[in-house]
């Protein structure tokens, strides 16, 4: 849980400079952080359910 609001710290970093990157950078950003997030749920799933 701790890494999880880790995480969203970062988020919250990254959301703040959204503001001075370009528009590509920004997607390129959230594409990443998406996948990430993405990756990290399945794992969890993955883990309980074993």
């Amino acid at each position: 849980m701790l890494f999880l609001v880790a995480a969203l710290l970062l988020l919250g970093v990254a959301m703040g400079t959204v503001a001075h990157a370009p528009l590509p950078v920004t997607f390129v950003m959230a594409t990443v952080i998406g996948l990430w997030l993405l990756v990290f749920t399945v794992r969890e799933r993955r883990a309980r359910h074993r």
